[in-house]
């Protein structure tokens, strides 16, 4: 699911002030398409924007959907497809697990809470947490209200500060171990589940290097929703290419890099400027940075000549320098060039999410 495809349909939305649905994994088994934490939105005619299944359960959550707006009311769905019950769901989609999904109104009476705040999280910079009550035993709680990270402090919506106080350090916790999960809390003599939702922005990436190889890499991370920046020294160069589909495109000397941009702020780079000394610049400048990722185009020989020339900065790289850039996934051409680079960018940014699953 595309983050930033995501937020432009709950803009859209709820600039018309039509109610949603927010359906969210809270428990999984087995095999399937998605994992706890991942999300969809639902409008009241059946308009979707993500997807927790391969195309087989939305028709059905939509149907649901359209019962909680009406109802106002969360409901929670389970779909057993390890039993492929096609007399049951007439899907028959022959995977083999377990989705536990809840399903949440979200209403321009509410201010679409807790969405709205939601939303607002992953527009930012940071990675934060959202805490949303899918079950209550307790008068302390009710399905539906929620805590949301940001700044520092916590959000609530809904939910009484004393309830809040028993929540947050779980909230916390999953935060900090970056991982998505259910959990029971005690409210006294009661129990609530409680789904904590990490709130991840859209990777910020760096192209560096306006060629007509950049085009490719620049349209595949904008289509996994990625925030690309794209920087050359050569006007030329970038008046010559297409890169519409990039949040940002500069035109500065290699050596002011850090002077007009904040390179903290970004997850990953690729330098790919063709030009030996430029390039050797903007390795430079961002090996001082705390970056995942950073990838260089060209053979291992002229990687380690620009390397040799760093000193003792190059120290900085290990672990995190991949040259030549890319998963060796063959072909040929910027196109598949661009795949391997794009692919191998993702492995690495999907590395913490990957291990808590």
């Amino acid at each position: 699911m595309s983050t930033t495809r995501l937020l432009k349909f709950f803009a859209e939305h709820k600039q018309h002030g039509d109610p949603l649905v927010l359906a969210s994994v809270f428990e999984t088994a087995g095999s399937t398409y998605s994992k706890t934490g991942a999300g969809m939105l639902i409008s009241g005619d059946g308009d979707f924007q993500g997807m927790l299944s391969g195309g087989c359960l939305e028709g059905d959550l939509a149907a649901r959907a359209k019962q909680v707006i009406e109802s106002g009311q969360p409901q929670q769905v389970s779909y057993d497809l390890s039993q492929d019950d096609e007399a049951l769901w007439g899907l028959g989609v022959g995977c083999d697990g377990l989705m536990r999904i809840f399903l949440q109104p979200l209403l321009p009476a509410g201010n679409y809470e807790p969405f709205a705040t939601m939303a607002d999280r992953l527009q930012g910079e940071r990675t934060e947490i959202a805490a949303i009550v899918i079950e209550s035993a307790s008068e302390l709680a009710c399905k539906g209200d929620a805590l949301v990270s940001g700044a520092g402090c916590f959000t609530r919506l809904g939910l009484p500060s004393t309830t809040a106080a028993i929540i947050e350090p779980a909230a916390t916790a999953a935060m900090v171990g970056g991982y998505s999960v259910t959990r029971s809390e005690k409210l006294g003599d009661d129990a609530i589940s409680v789904l904590y939702v990490l709130l991840k922005p859209p990777s910020r990436v760096l192209v560096l290097g306006a060629g007509l190889d950049a085009e490719p890499v620049v349209n595949l991370c904008a289509e996994l929703g990625w925030r690309v920046t794209l920087q050359d020294h050569r006007p030329a160069y970038i008046e010559k290419g297409d890169f519409s589909k990039a949040r940002q495109v500069l035109c500065n000397p290699a050596s002011s890099l850090a002077e007009v941009l904040d390179l903290r702020q970004f997850d990953a780079a690729i330098v790919m400027s063709h030009h030996l000394v430029t390039d050797g610049i903007y390795l430079q400048l961002l090996a001082q940075t705390e970056m995942t990722y950073i990838g260089l185009l060209g053979p291992g020989s002229r990687r380690n000549r620009i390397v040799g020339n760093l000193g003792a900065t190059a120290a900085r790289l290990d672990g995190r320098l991949h040259g030549p850039a890319g998963l060796d996934i063959g072909g040929r051409g910027p196109a598949a060039i661009a795949l391997s680079i794009v692919a191998e960018m993702h492995e690495k940014l999907a590395a913490p999410e990957r291990r808590s699953d």
